[in-house]
């Protein structure tokens, strides 16, 4: 696999989503970051992370586990896997992941997310959008556009669960 994004360019994207986040919701309050498991949920740690270093606001951070609600895996979940630490209703919930491809798993996340209340709107942010639509899903913050042939895979690896920060591509 080739290495499309290094540590410090990951690091400099997160940055970037940190600001444009703030820029578009006049500052942190409000606002309820929840991370797609698994690899969604560290980008999104490090985002609330920047955030507070800009802003000195401490952000709840919320993990969701969207097994239940996805259309190509009938796969039973662990029915305690979310934690969403502090109501979103009337909120502004920016939903993380770490890739958005098709836009199913992103659809199953509202899904999912809806079931804990009615945020006052969902933005998404990711740190790799490669393309590929199959429903009417973009991204409100991208890290990296990097565009793929269906027959390629982005493997991305964070250092906190992976142990390096690094994005590659390759045939599958």
């Amino acid at each position: 696999m080739k290495e499309v994004l290094d540590a410090p360019t990951i690091n400099r994207s997160i940055n970037r989503i940190a600001y444009e986040i703030i820029e578009q919701n006049a500052g942190a309050s409000d606002i309820v970051i929840v991370g797609i498991k698994t690899r969604g949920v560290y980008i999104a740690r490090r985002i609330a992370e920047k955030i507070e270093a800009i802003e000195g606001i401490h952000l709840l951070v919320g993990e969701l586990d969207i097994s239940n609600h996805r259309d190509d895996k009938k796969v039973a979940s662990d029915p305690e896997g979310s934690v969403i630490p502090t109501s979103i209703e009337g909120k502004n919930v920016i939903l993380v992941d770490d890739v958005l491809f098709t836009g199913r798993t992103i659809r199953a996340a509202m899904d999912t997310l809806i079931e804990f209340g009615r945020p006052s709107r969902i933005k998404l942010a990711v740190l790799v959008d490669r393309g590929h639509r199959e429903l009417p899903i973009r991204a409100d913050y991208v890290g990296k556009n990097i565009p793929t042939a269906r027959d390629e895979a982005i493997e991305v690896r964070v250092a906190d669960l992976d142990g390096e920060d690094v994005v590659r591509i390759g045939k599958i």
